[in-house]
């Protein structure tokens, strides 16, 4: 299956999907929505595929939001048409990268703006090159980061710093996005690929399902009020962990001093 804005390769257990619009600095569309949705609902089906990279094309953006040059970006032309259309569901585009199930490496090669933003915090690991710029410009625009933008910035970098970048509008460097814990590593631009490569061979090495339960874990729990109360669901993914072959695998491998083999199962 091809893509008309996105590139989508697959090697090693690892997926590298590339937004591709380099001449527009990967600019979103309507189109690429709908193409992150159905490759991110492939990567899901699809078994052989352990860990994703989702990064941009060229070395000026990961992607520069949403295209301004076209008229009709933001444009709402009744209120009743504009509600209909929304899903008590949230942004489907979102939705496909936060409750994908594998885990996912962002690899942010310049710009990430707007929605380029709002992207890369659905993913798990964020990996930035030097000349990164981070940045929700929508209140300035007369709009507001939709879809819970500003508190899923806040979830990582505070309220603070999150009320000054949605109100403000201005955008962060790599290296302050490093200091505040938005991104996990900053390197020059030749190294971000590598970088990226390296994370997901680590990952894909791992155990798939305690992988996938331990990310689950994590993002649901931030949802749940009480610590207690996410603590004790642990306890079930915990329990179901130590029942799969893998986890037995891992032990009695580490036991016999030997590289284990996982299987998924």
């Amino acid at each position: 299956m091809s893509y008309e804005t996105l590139i989508y390769e697959k090697q090693d257990g690892i997926a590298t999907v590339t937004i591709n619009r380099p001449e527009k600095r990967n600019a979103w569309t309507t189109q690429m929505s709908e193409e992150i949705i159905a490759v991110f609902g492939r990567m899901e089906d699809d078994p052989e595929v352990l860990v994703t990279i989702l990064t941009g094309s060229g070395d000026k953006a990961f992607s520069a939001g949403a295209d301004l040059g076209n008229a009709k970006t933001h444009k709402v032309t009744t209120v009743g048409a504009h509600l209909a259309s929304v899903s008590p569901k949230g942004f489907p585009v979102f939705n496909a990268v936060a409750d994908y199930p594998k885990p996912v490496v962002a690899a942010i090669n310049g710009f990430a703006v707007g929605i380029g933003c709002l992207i890369t915090l659905c993913c798990d690991i964020l990996l930035a090159s030097d000349n990164a710029e981070l940045g929700l410009p929508q209140v300035p625009l007369g709009i507001l980061p939709a879809y819970g933008g500003a508190v899923r910035l806040a979830r990582y970098v505070g309220r603070g710093k999150a009320m000054e970048m949605v109100l403000l509008g201005e955008r962060m460097s790599a290296q302050e996005a490093y200091r505040v814990g938005l991104v996990n590593k900053v390197v020059s631009l030749p190294k971000l690929r590598p970088l990226a490569q390296d994370y997901a061979q680590r990952l894909a090495a791992l155990p798939p399902l305690a992988v996938r339960l331990a990310k689950e874990s994590l993002n649901k729990g931030l949802d749940i009020a009480s610590l207690k109360e996410a603590a004790q669901t642990d306890i079930y993914r915990f329990m179901l962990l130590g029942q799969t072959e893998d986890s037995h695998e891992a032990h009695q491998a580490w036991r016999e001093r030997r590289k284990p083999v996982f299987k998924g199962q």
